[in-house]
């Protein structure tokens, strides 16, 4: 028997510590855990009669990671597709439908842009067809040319008014980030693998945009799913079918080689004590991480270092139903001057919400523009409210219950380079025998990628 120590108990940790018990029925795991509950950013809240997702709120379904996960829980059934996909973006002078068949924002064509871009926008999108193709000499194209921030691309090629009012509410949601600093292949892979192809951002949007639809068809099936009793419900049952030794309150101080395997120390700083492993799973945030490997693998240190975090708030709040006509939700970019960068129409976008109230989430904070997020939670959730109440037009604006939820240092920024800073930690790591790392710092922050680089760590280690 083997026993395995899994450092962080986010959705990465307890994925990796459930799929290696599946694996290796026989061996000891023991999860590691700094704070007091386990899921990380995974979290849920009773909302107006609902359990109610105040992390992620879905996954994504063409992962098979992902959905495997769900079912080897015994929870398929459980399993819910949105009702509605279809958002609007906010803009100065008023609301507009999201284009089809963009990539985060990057339109394949100038169609379908009036409205959401001025006449001159459409005009410069519609331009690019005139520019030089893009070449490794022009030091825009990755994968040939190295790597770009998403901002510095789509400005250069499709003008201003596609990064301002598509792109970065796009990338504001997901990352909490900024175009402008954000990695093009790191955050638009799908993107950044057609344009040496095709020469243009048109082009490769069109090609990432074929691709994806062709592999939804192959899948048959919804983009995105959620779990009827929220995703913040995956955390315990992974646990309980782990069998893992959870220990929380338990950070891990020191880790270091020996002839037999590894040593942690772990617990209160003042009192530590020492624990063996035969093998060890990183997937504590990069700057902790970084702290814990210093000795083990040292060249893993600086590219962690070199991962920053945005801290952002989730305000969930239930309205008296009300008919509100903002399909799933609404996109909300810096240039509006709003507080929120969008809306959650829960109660419409899932059919298991439905019901007696108007259940809506909203997001507040960017990496580098956190100062809102000072406010104290009834002056941050009041102001979120009247936002709310007013993108949404709301009749009856008096919510009957509000909740904020923090989540500080939650979402690791992908730079420019990031790409580079993964491989060199995963180089350093794959040189110590029985080590690995993974999660939302690496290869996608959402639910569904941190489970499959928890298998791809696994594989690593096996």
């Amino acid at each position: 028997m083997s026993r395995l120590v899994v450092v962080g108990a986010g959705i990465t940790g307890l994925a990796a510590a459930f799929e290696w018990r599946r694996r290796r029925p026989a061996d000891e795991i023991v999860v590691l855990e700094a704070g007091d509950r386990v899921g990380g950013k995974l979290g849920r809240i009773e909302l107006a009669g609902h359990w109610y997702d105040t992390g992620p709120e879905a996954m994504l379904a063409r992962v098979p990671e992902a959905v495997q996960l769900v079912e080897r829980l015994g929870l398929a059934d459980r399993l819910v597709a949105p009702a509605t996909t279809q958002a609007s973006v906010v803009l100065p002078d008023g609301r507009h439908r999201l284009p089809a068949g963009t990539v985060l924002g990057v339109p394949a064509s100038a169609e379908g842009l009036d409205g959401i871009l001025t006449p001159a926008g459409v005009a410069r999108v519609a331009a690019e067809a005139e520019l030089p193709p893009l070449s490794p000499a022009s030091g825009r194209c990755p994968h040939l040319g190295g790597d770009v921030a998403v901002g510095a691309l789509l400005r250069d090629r499709l003008g201003d008014e596609v990064v301002d009012r598509l792109v970065e509410p796009l990338l504001g949601g997901v990352y909490a980030g900024r175009a402008d600093e954000l990695s093009l292949v790191a955050t638009m892979p799908a993107l950044a693998a057609q344009l040496p192809a095709a020469g243009s951002v048109l082009a490769a949007a069109a090609a990432a945009r074929d691709a994806g639809a062709r592999s939804r068809f192959d899948a048959g099936g919804p983009v995105f799913v959620t779990v009827a009793d929220g995703i913040g419900a995956l955390p315990a049952a992974l646990v309980a079918a782990s069998g893992a030794d959870v220990r929380l309150r338990t950070p891990a101080h020191a880790l270091t080689r020996t002839a037999a395997g590894f040593e942690l120390w772990i617990g209160p700083a003042a009192a530590p004590e020492r624990l063996t492993a035969d093998a060890v799973l990183v997937t504590a945030p990069a700057p902790k991480a970084a702290r814990l490997l210093t000795e083990v693998a040292p060249g893993a240190v600086a590219p962690l270092e070199g991962i920053p975090y945005a801290s952002m708030a989730v305000v969930a709040m239930a309205f008296p139903a009300q008919p509100v006509a903002a399909g799933s939700g609404l996109l909300v970019p810096p240039v509006t001057g709003r507080l929120v960068k969008g809306v959650t129409v829960s109660s419409a976008k899932w059919p298991h919400l439905a019901g007696e109230h108007l259940l809506v989430r909203s997001s507040v904070g960017r990496f580098r523009d956190e100062a809102q997020l000072q406010r104290s939670d009834e002056d941050l959730a009041a102001a979120v409210v009247a936002d709310v109440a007013d993108l949404l037009q709301l009749e009856r604006p008096e919510p009957v219950a509000t909740r904020v939820v923090r989540w500080g240092g939650g979402l690791p920024q992908y730079l420019v380079g990031h790409q580079q800073r993964v491989d060199a930690v995963r180089a350093a790591v794959s040189e110590v025998p029985g080590l690995a790392i993974a999660g939302a710092a690496f290869r996608g922050v959402g639910v569904a990628a941190c489970i499959r680089d928890a298998h791809h760590a696994l594989d690593a280690l096996l």
